[in-house]
């Protein structure tokens, strides 16, 4: 009886390759093996794999589906081997998720300091304001903030954020400065991707108004082009509120900070690449979030 993995890797790297022979000389073995290694699984499917022409290979339709559950079902493999034979260090496909807010100023320069520390690690960063499903998905790990409700995770605190609402002073100067929430209703207000926000006892207020966009940085620059209030992480605001080009408004009812977590799937809880992303973040994420607030 053929053995469960037999064929997977021959097929990975003849998808990868696109060519029988420089998937031979790649693995190892002859073109005769790969062929019918391919071929082996394929019968034992019941299923075509890969349309082969004389000059071309090219996946069909269920190969594709197939090829992604089969690369992380070798890098896990490969994983749980390195960390069985204490050969922890990260290799293999790191899959994380993030915000724009998050991703592109902080998350990215940190898993690029990863990777160029690990050079048998290979990264992808998808940056995405929706909460996507990490294990239909197929991600290893993302970076989230505020309460989390998916018992299938695992998470890990690595950083907090504060939130400031605020305008500039020709706004307020013209338009009057709140005392209260309810003082809200009088003003435009800057809507970013969250539909809340959030003030000191769990109070919270539904903006309106006629600028919404899910860009912090383009909040940011409505602000300062005195077209109303806004709420956003206190990460984007530099020296904004120093130089008195914003001014916070409601500053007493300001909320706690929030958390920032790093979730990730229970099963890839002992993964070296997570558990180093995770160390990373942790050591490296406050710091930057605090240099970035000031």
């Amino acid at each position: 009886m053929l053995g469960s993995w037999d064929g997977i890797e021959e097929f990975a790297i003849i998808a990868r390759l696109g060519s029988f022979t420089a998937a031979a000389q790649a693995y190892g073995a002859s073109v005769t093996h790969m062929s019918r290694s391919l071929a082996r699984l394929e019968s034992r499917l019941q299923v075509q794999l890969l349309h082969r022409t004389t000059r071309t290979l090219r996946l069909t339709e269920t190969g594709q589906i197939f090829l992604e559950t089969c690369k992380r079902l070798i890098e896990e493999r490969d994983e749980a081997i390195a960390a069985v034979a204490s050969q922890g260090e990260p290799r293999g496909h790191l899959r994380l998720t993030c915000s724009y807010a998050l991703g592109e100023k902080f998350v990215a320069p940190l898993l690029r300091e990863l990777a160029l520390t690990y050079p048998a690690l290979t990264v992808t960063l998808d940056l995405d304001n929706t909460i996507v499903d990490l294990i239909a998905d197929g991600y290893d790990l993302a970076i989230r903030t505020g309460h989390l409700n998916d018992s299938r995770l695992v998470a890990t605190r690595v950083a907090s954020r504060g939130l400031v609402t605020l305008a500039s002073p020709s706004y307020l100067d013209k338009h009057g400065r709140p005392s209260d929430i309810g003082d809200l209703r009088k003003h435009e207000c800057l809507i970013g991707s969250s539909g809340q926000w959030h003030f000191r006892d769990t109070k919270t207020y539904r903006p309106q108004g006629r600028w919404r966009c899910n860009s912090g940085h383009a909040l940011l620059e409505a602000a300062l082009a005195d077209m109303g209030i806004c709420q956003l992480p206190t990460f984007y605001l530099g020296n904004l509120i120093s130089e008195g080009r914003l001014e916070p408004v409601l500053a007493d009812l300001s909320p706690q900070e929030e958390p920032i977590w790093a979730v990730y799937p229970q099963r890839r809880h002992l993964s070296p690449k997570v558990s180093a992303m995770v160390a990373h973040l942790r050591a490296n994420l406050p710091g930057r979030l605090a240099s970035a607030s000031t």
